[in-house]
């Protein structure tokens, strides 16, 4: 049985430790440091050597120990050590001592990326850092600071990004970092993480090695763009030959005396501690993939069904606050969306050569079918499942949702209340969502939105709801408060944040348009008046969450009745005449409505960048309506338009348009004329408004055969 030693520094060389000895391989493994040691973690096949070692002393540690085989899998920028063992292993072939040498690469960058600034070296990163402003992120560790800290004006700005081992906190107190200045944290980080050191601190630029996937360079990379940080990069060195985890694997297979056991069971006293994935060689083929709802945090609201399974898994994926929660002895990631997850999926299942159908366990809190990542993430995995690209089986448990346990903990039902999340996006037209509700329960992302819940109904005049507020639901700081909208406006402390509102006074929403004109802001303005705007909008056929443009909006009557039939319908009122812009802003926000957007232009060049409507309606044209139509199906072939005529050139040109096009279908042609009673003294008169022409129609993309010249436009033209 062959001798195995493997120079670890890198997160594969700690993964090919874990594997070898959920193989049933004994083996030795360096690490420089005593964090090293504590991150590889204990097992009883593994011998952990600790401590920096020359070239004399790695010759007399190979000798002593008669290794028959070395892994190198030393950090890439580390390039002193794997020179030395390289060294140290030809003089020893030269005396007849021959051991066989691998070189584990890591993962790199598939391409260097534009606007990032790289640098050969630390020094010309240094002498670019002094003509930046603003605070430094450093995260290319502690043992090359010293070359950051040369400059005082510099070493002022910086804040450290280092392993929490006394060895690197002392070098940055020698450096004269000061306390403040040092993140002593051990990764992976992901986005999200990042983001939040740069905001927390400041960041003005980050500063990073190029170090491959596990290192965390794609998620620095990405925060920084989020966040608008300078990058700049000390590109990694060439490492010369090397091998891939999974090459590494199948040469250490044909160099033992006998190939590592693939089909049998562990042994008894095999039992993988804490640290190491607990894999068990004889279940198969394919990977499991669980996905767990785990309730609000505390392991007391787990269910049976999610304890016995985290319980079962070699490997946790999930938000770090969740996996801190569970008591597990698998191998933990903090890893929870479908770019973070497929590709470690991927590098699993490539790397299992030893080991086989690995069960993955991802972890969602509050219930796994509501308001959670877990659908998206479900139907991504389902995706790489179906084209082979991974092979597993994956289902989804449930857990407790956040309003099932904020219910039961002020006494309230839930089957009667409307449930909103203001988690991540914006959610229009909240106001007029708890108006028409008596009860309504809140997702939120922090105290943020707590404080603009409280200000939204203080200017709304709804002083008297009362808020009932979550915090830190089942963790041991959990409070349920009642608040007034001014107090909500107070609060401050941020954290975990889910709310039920209690309206007590509960406007009837109505079930059909029908806004009376005189309820309009109008001055001098036209309007679309409202007998002929409800045939208009009746004859859209409107569906949920429809977008809309409203093109000529006047004074934004068509778009504020739209906009009030569904909280969940996007109107675009677009308008050239600037003070009509103003009237329908005045509109917008005397019915409370941010699901319309005003757009300043002329059509069709103000259509450009808009969301893709599913619906147009066109009250005005400007004289320019074969062009709007042109524009309007090249966005939408499958839209449905409703145009509005008065004129004698509108009428004819809309019916010759409709009687020459072949590609539109569902045409109707409606003619009214309104007339109202209007009282005179004691007399009621009749009195006439002029007629208007409304055609409704949809286009249909498969009769679509003119390329060039819809509607007699040429498209080159309207381009132009």
């Amino acid at each position: 049985m062959k001798k195995i030693l493997i120079f670890a520094g890198t997160t594969e060389g700690r993964k090919l430790s874990e594997y070898l000895a959920g193989a049933g391989i004994d083996h030795t493994v360096c690490v420089a440091t005593e964090y090293g040691e504590i991150v590889l973690g204990q097992h009883p096949l593994v011998k952990v050597h600790q401590g920096r070692m020359n070239q004399e002393q790695i010759e007399r540690f190979l000798s002593n120990e008669k290794f028959d085989v070395v892994v190198d899998a030393t950090h890439p920028f580390a390039g002193e050590i794997t020179c030395n063992i390289q060294a140290v292993l030809k003089k020893m072939e030269q005396s007849g001592i021959v051991i066989a040498y691998l070189r584990l690469k890591r993962d790199g960058i598939a391409e260097r990326e534009n606007g990032i600034a790289y640098f050969e070296t630390i020094e010309d990163c240094v002498k670019a850092l002094k003509d930046t402003e603003g605070n430094i992120l450093l995260t290319t560790g502690s043992k090359e600071l010293y070359k950051y800290c040369v400059s005082e004006e510099i070493k002022h700005r910086l804040y450290v990004r280092v392993l929490p081992s006394v060895e690197s906190l002392s070098l940055c107190m020698e450096q004269g970092i000061q306390g403040k200045q040092i993140i002593a944290m051990q990764g992976p980080f992901t986005v999200e993480m990042n983001e939040a050191v740069i905001h927390q601190y400041e960041i003005s630029c980050l500063v990073t090695k190029e170090s491959g996937a596990p290192g965390g360079f794609q998620e620095k990379m990405n925060a920084a763009k989020r966040t608008g940080t300078k990058i700049f990069v000390i590109g990694c060195p060439e490492e010369g030959e090397g091998d891939s985890f999974s090459e590494i694997c199948r040469k250490l297979n044909s160099l033992r005396k006998e190939n590592l056991p693939s089909n049998h069971p562990p042994k008894e006293s095999m039992e993988t501690p804490c640290g190491y994935p607990r894999i068990s060689p004889n279940r198969g083929n394919n990977m499991e993939i669980i996905l767990a709802g785990i309730g609000m945090g505390h392991a007391d609201c787990l269910t049976k069904e999610a304890e016995k399974v985290i319980s079962e898994a070699d490997i946790l994926l999930g938000a770090g606050r969740m996996l801190k929660r569970v008591c597990s002895k698998a191998e933990k990631h903090p890893f929870y969306q479908a770019e973070q997850i497929i590709p470690y999926l991927h590098e699993i299942q490539s790397e299992s050569l030893f080991v086989k159908n690995i069960k993955v366990v991802i972890l969602f809190s509050g219930d796994s079918g509501f308001y959670s990542g877990c659908q998206l993430l479900y139907a991504a995995l389902e995706k790489e499942i179906t084209e082979g690209r991974i092979k597993a089986s994956i289902h989804i448990l449930p857990g407790i949702s956040s309003i099932a346990y904020l219910a039961s903990r002020i006494g309230e039902s839930y089957q009667d209340v409307a449930v909103y999340s203001m988690h991540g996006k914006k959610l229009c037209n909240l106001v007029r969502r708890i108006k028409c509700s008596p009860k309504t329960f809140l997702l939120t992302s922090g105290v943020k939105d707590i404080n603009q819940l409280g200000e939204l109904l203080s200017e709304a005049g709804m002083q008297k709801c009362e808020i009932i507020t979550g915090y830190q639901l089942s963790y041991e700081e959990q409070r349920i408060e009642r608040h007034t909208p001014l107090e909500c406006m107070e609060l401050s402390e941020e954290g975990l944040y889910t709310c039920f509102v209690k309206n007590p006074y509960v406007l009837q929403k109505r079930l059909t348009h029908g806004i009376v004109d005189g309820q309009f802001i109008r001055d001098r303005v036209p309007m679309t008046k409202e007998e002929i705007r409800e045939v208009s909008i009746c004859k859209l056929r409107l569906r949920e969450n429809a977008v809309v443009y409203d093109i000529g909006s006047g004074t934004g009557s068509v778009a504020v009745e739209i906009a009030c039939i569904s909280d969940d319908i996007q109107v675009y009122a677009v308008e050239r005449s600037h003070e009509a812009v103003s009237l329908i802003e005045k509109n917008k926000e005397k019915f409370e409505l941010q699901n319309v957007t005003v757009i300043e232009g002329e059509a069709p060049e103000a259509l450009a960048g808009l969301p893709m409507a599913t619906h147009a309606f066109i009250g005005g044209s400007g004289g320019r309506l074969r062009e709007i139509l042109t524009s309007l199906r090249q966005l939408n072939p499958h839209m449905r338009v409703v145009v509005n005529a008065v004129s004698m050139e509108t009428i004819c040109e809309m019916r010759e348009i409709l009687s020459m096009d072949e590609t539109i279908k569902e045409e109707e042609i409606v003619q009214l004329q309104v007339s109202r009673i209007k009282k005179a003294g004691s007399h009621h008169l009749m009195q006439s408004g002029n007629p208007v022409w409304i055609f409704a129609f949809a286009f249909d993309n498969d009769g679509a055969e003119n390329d060039d010249s819809d509607f007699g436009v040429n498209q080159n033209e309207v381009q132009a």
